[in-house]
């Protein structure tokens, strides 16, 4: 899964430590329920292998980052440890709490994903292993798979519940919401809901005709004539545009070892730049691209190029951040392949390359095609208080989880017209209020008036435009 305009939306001492970086406090809110918010801090430092990183002030809440250490094997414990990042925005012990994954890095700057407005709860969010800090030291590579991470979460939620007792819930967004399905997939006792937001169902990895239907359909024809004049324009024109990449390499330090070349960079970057443009931007912003790439010059090319999909996306140093994501692309996930019927073959050297170009080879990798398959078959027939959120415009949703009948309280909805950055808010009144009541009831906090009227749910919480803000950063396409 790959490069494109990204947005998005680990830990460091010995079992038993407990290490204090710089502390702030926060106004906190009153103290009410199983517990007093005045020693919420103690009560995370007695849990056993948990340290403070730091604590940041936030209004109404109180924001820690944490480190906690980890078995690198959750089926080996004694075989070593490491440390894995966490953070937790506290706002009551007595309020529900989501637990949050990108499935990438964590953030440290407080954010609150929609389910926890929605609930107005506590938010614990994870770091997902091998993504550093929370990366093994030696990396055994052969522990990052989906089990060992919904293991890593399995292992948190019990070392919380006994200080946050309410109902939890789980929910990330594209990796993350992959990540909240296969946590409930292994561990289906622990959450009492999941929000899986455009979360890619990758359930046999060579066939990806769904992808390609979707880029014949996707939005108008006059903006698919615009991207793809543009893409197929960028690779007629490669010995000149090369050049512009090899200089703007130059003066950015980049490097090709691990992909193999500049050229298969340049080419990688400009497949990617359809599939980026539908990621993550809307229709409205078709008249950003060049209408007639033909006559558009050299700079026009790049520029677009470079804004959608991103130049330095398949360099060295933009891939290193990636390496686990690449690397469970590689070996369970699964990743798209799509074709290119604008353009003529001659001007297509490598087509969409698979992860394992993105990896550097001194770390093995072998697919396992019955990952997928099985959280597939266990959510069709064993899904319950799962919803699925898709974006009508988004790649990634192309193939899309379903629930089947032996699911149970269980929905998938898909928000008209929005991309990889659909949400409850985005789908229609319908949907939004049935999807809000049902996230507010598995939390435990659903007024009567929301149980006898689904149509009446709302958020709990006020919007806050700070807190709220969705993280932001460049990441592959080839990535969701």
């Amino acid at each position: 899964m790959r490069k494109a305009l990204r947005w998005l939306l680990a830990l460091t001492v010995l079992i038993g430590t407990v290490s204090t970086a710089s502390s702030a406090t926060a106004a906190e809110p009153e103290a009410t329920g199983t517990g007093s918010t005045a020693d919420i801090k103690e009560r995370l430092l007695s849990v056993p292998g948990m340290s403070l990183v730091e604590e940041k002030p936030y209004t109404g809440y109180r924001f820690f980052v944490l480190n906690y250490t980890q078995p690198v094997d959750h089926r080996k414990p004694s075989k070593g440890t490491f440390q894995q990042r966490i953070t937790v925005l506290h706002k009551d012990v007595a309020r529900p709490t989501v637990f949050f994954t990108s499935g990438y890095n964590v953030s440290t700057t407080p954010r609150r994903s929609e389910p926890t407005q929605i609930v107005d709860g506590n938010q614990v969010s994870l770091e997902y292993r091998f993504f550093t800090p929370s990366r093994p030291d030696p990396a055994n590579w052969s522990k990052l798979d989906i089990w060992q991470a919904a293991s890593d979460q399995h292992r948190v939620f019990k070392a919380l519940k006994s200080v946050y007792g309410k109902k939890w819930l789980s929910t990330g967004g594209s990796k993350g919401g992959m990540t909240a399905t296969y946590y409930e997939r292994f561990y289906p006792r622990d959450m009492d809901g999941v929000v899986a937001y455009v979360a890619p169902n990758d359930v046999v990895n060579d066939r990806d005709a769904a992808y390609d239907r979707f880029f014949a359909r996707v939005g108008t024809e006059e903006c698919r004539d615009r991207l793809n004049g543009v893409q197929r324009e960028a690779l007629v024109r490669r010995e000149p545009l090369e050049k512009k990449y090899a200089a703007y390499a130059e003066d950015n330090g980049l490097t090709f070892e691990t992909i193999g070349s500049l050229d298969k960079a340049y080419e990688a970057t400009v497949l990617d730049y359809v599939w980026g443009f539908w990621q993550y931007s809307l229709l409205k912003d078709c008249g950003q691209i060049p209408a007639d790439a033909e006559n558009a010059t050299d700079d026009e090319i790049w520029d677009s190029v470079d804004t959608i999909a991103g130049f330095s996306a398949y360099a060295d140093q933009g891939l290193t951040t990636y390496t686990p994501y690449y690397y469970q692309a590689g070996t369970q996930l699964g990743a798209p392949t799509i074709h290119f019927p604008h353009i003529e073959k001659k001007y297509i050297r490598y087509g969409y390359q698979p992860p394992r170009n993105f990896v550097p080879r001194d770390i093995p990798m072998k697919f396992q095609p019955g990952a997928m398959r099985d959280v597939d078959t266990w959510v069709r027939h064993n899904a319950r208080q799962m919803l699925f959120v898709y974006g009508e415009n988004d790649p990634w949703g192309a193939e899309p989880f379903h629930v089947g009948k032996g699911a149970k309280d269980s929905y998938v909805m898909t928000a008209p017209g929005m991309n990889h950055g659909a949400n409850v808010a985005g789908l229609v009144p319908e949907q939004k209020a049935l999807a809000t009541a049902r996230i507010l009831d598995w939390a435990g906090v659903a007024s009567g008036a929301v149980q006898a009227d689904p149509q009446a749910a709302k958020p709990l919480a006020k919007f806050d435009a700070k807190l709220d803000k969705r993280e932001t950063q460049r990441e592959m396409t080839l990535r969701p």
